[in-house]
Formats: structure tokens, C-alpha cells, sequence
């Protein structure tokens, strides 16, 4: 156990709550893009519309206890939770914010959730070394960056076939007004599913704060208190918006039909709601990207406009280097004091 003083407990829950704040800022565009590009919903409309459904994760939690696996991983599955100190955490929510920040500020959709598996795998490090690394709960997640946007981008083809082949013998105006009400549906699904595994992420990282400084008694768990403040931190920073990302997301990766939007965002909830289910921190970001990627192939390739696609993979292979480098810079920096 590490001895910590309860105002800079405090102060270090308040940073990782505004590390999910940010989340939700960054993360804005996740599930609003496609509303916004198809004009189905105005931009406020639309951040207001995400915001309401990712605070609703939270009474989803509540029915299903079993969605909250993301936290333990995050929590212990990375680094080996007697291994986290205070400084650890510290350095892993700098480091995440920094690089969240830049990539907010310059548009791109880089994953906030990998700039925090970045940030605690680099502050781990610099304080264990490699031996604290749990790599089974590491292996994990790194698969994910590869596999969540190519079966976000599969997921959403199929929807595309399926839903074109159920709806072929409609008019063209029945098969329009269907899909934008199916649009709407899928996106607050989608809404949904990014609450619930994002904000798992900074409840991970406080739980493991309480445990690691004594607060947190019995076994590792994630206190009621702290998935609520998670789920109003990220609905808040959701409704402060991220309209750069939104125009990257749902504009000039490929124009979207209400057709496309709806098969994209069905394809990212199931990628998403999956992967909480199996306790994997996914990102978000890359599952939508990758699903909106899916819906424009599906109608014809050249519809993607893959110069900017290939700028927001790049992103996703940097971010957990960057972010770890940042970390390890600011918990070395705790350790002069």
C-alpha cells in the first residue's frame, strides 16, 4: 500500500475525471457523426442527443453488472495493480490528456482509450519495468487496434447487404424515411455502447488509485460512486462537442447516406457492445472509422476518400507510443520531488 494524502487522492480522482471529461470531448464525434453529416439532426441537437445516451450507459451498467469488465481490465489487466502507484497514475493520465489535446486541437480521430492503455504502459514501466506489464490483458487490447475497425468495416458491408436486400422491392421514399428513423435508433445505440465502455476506462484507473493507497478495502472492485461521476464526467464532456473530429468523421472520410449512417453505426455498436462484454478496452474512434470506411465500400470504393482515411491510420499507430512517452517523461518528473 502507498501512502497518500487524502487532498492529493482528491486531486488526482479530479484529474482523471477531467481526463474523461476531455474523453468525451474528444470522443464527441464517435457517435454523432454520421447524424450530422447525413443532416439528420443539427450539430447541437446531435451533441445533446449523444450526451443524454451516454450518461444512459450508466442504468444499463446497473441491469447488466457483467458490461463492466473494461474497468478491471484497465484496472488490473495491463499493469499488475500492487505494482500502480500514485505517480503511476498521475504520469498515465498526463500523458493520455497531452496527446488527446494535440490530436483534438489538430482534428485528427486518434483513440483516447489507446492513449490511456499508452499512458499506463509507459508510467508502468518506468517504474516496474517490463516485468510489470500483465501482457495477456496488454495482448488484448493491441489485437483490438487491429481487429475493431476491420470488423467495425465488415459488420457495417453486412448490414449495408442485408438491409439493401430486405428493403429491394420498396419505393425509393419508404426505403429513405425507414432508414432515417433506423439512422436515428443505431446512432443512440452507438451512443450507448461508447459510454459504456469509454468511461470504464477512467473507472479502471481511479479504482485502481483507491486500491493501490489503501482506500478501496476487500477485493478490486469499482465503487457505485465512481461509475456514476465517470458517466457524468463523459455525458458533460460529450456535450462540450469536438466539431473539428465531427467534420473528419462524417464528412471527408466518404459522404454518407441515411442508409450508410445507419449500417455504420449498427456496425460499431455491435463491434462495441461485443467487446465490453468480453472486458476489452476497444476504441471507439477506430470502430467507427473503420464502420464508416465499411458503409462507403459497400457502395463503391472510390466513394472513400482514402488520403484522409490513411491520415487517421497513421494516428491509430502512434498513439500508444506518443502517449507512453509522455507518461514515462511525467512520472520520472514525480520522482524528483
Amino acid at each position: 500500500m502507498h501512502e497518500l494524502a487524502f487532498p492529493l487522492l482528491v486531486g488526482l480522482v479530479i484529474l482523471a475525471l477531467a481526463f474523461d471529461f476531455l474523453n468525451g470531448l474528444h470522443d464527441a464525434a464517435n457517435s454523432i457523426a454520421t447524424v450530422v453529416a447525413t443532416r439528420l439532426l443539427r450539430p447541437v441537437q446531435a451533441v445533446l442527443f449523444a450526451a443524454f445516451f451516454n450518461f444512459a450507459a450508466y442504468f444499463l451498467s446497473i441491469i447488466f453488472p457483467e458490461l463492466h469488465k473494461v474497468a478491471e481490465t484497465i484496472g488490473k489487466g495491463i499493469i499488475d495493480k500492487d505494482l500502480v502507484t500514485p505517480a503511476v497514475v498521475f504520469g498515465a493520465l498526463v500523458g493520455a490528456m497531452f496527446w488527446n489535446i494535440v490530436t483534438w486541437l489538430k482534428g485528427i480521430p486518434s483513440s483516447s482509450s489507446h492513449a490511456l492503455v499508452g499512458g499506463i504502459v509507459g508510467a508502468g514501466v518506468a517504474h516496474a519495468g517490463f516485468e510489470g506489464i500483465e501482457w495477456t490483458g496488454l495482448n488484448k487490447t493491441v489485437i483490438a487496434i487491429f481487429l475493431s475497425p476491420m470488423l467495425g468495416m465488415l459488420l457495417a458491408m453486412l448490414v449495408m447487404l442485408l438491409s439493401s436486400w430486405a428493403l429491394r422491392r420498396a419505393t425509393a421514399n419508404f426505403a429513405e424515411k425507414t432508414f432515417r428513423h433506423l439512422h436515428l435508433l443505431s446512432s443512440a445505440a452507438y451512443s450507448i455502447s461508447h459510454g459504456l465502455n469509454d468511461a470504464q476506462k477512467t473507472m479502471g484507473i481511479i479504482a485502481v488509485l483507491l486500491y493501490s493507497t489503501g482506500y478501496l478495502q476487500g477485493e478490486f472492485h469499482v465503487p457505485h460512486w465512481v461509475a456514476f461521476s465517470c458517466y457524468v464526467a463523459i455525458a458533460l464532456g460529450t456535450l462540450s462537442g469536438g466539431w473539428k473530429i465531427i467534420e473528419t468523421m462524417g464528412g471527408r472520410i466518404t459522404k454518407l447516406s441515411h442508409h450508410q449512417g445507419f449500417a455504420a453505426s449498427t456496425g460499431g455498436s455491435i463491434m462495441v457492445f461485443t467487446a465490453s462484454l468480453l472486458g476489452i478496452p476497444v476504441s471507439t474512434t477506430h470502430t467507427i472509422t473503420g464502420s464508416i470506411i465499411g458503409a462507403g465500400v459497400a457502395r463503391r470504393a472510390s466513394a472513400v476518400r482514402w488520403g484522409v482515411a490513411s491520415n487517421v491510420v497513421a494516428a491509430w499507430f502512434i498513439t500508444i507510443p506518443a502517449s507512453a512517452t509522455v507518461a514515462a517523461i511525467f512520472y520520472a518528473i514525480t520522482r524528483l520531488f
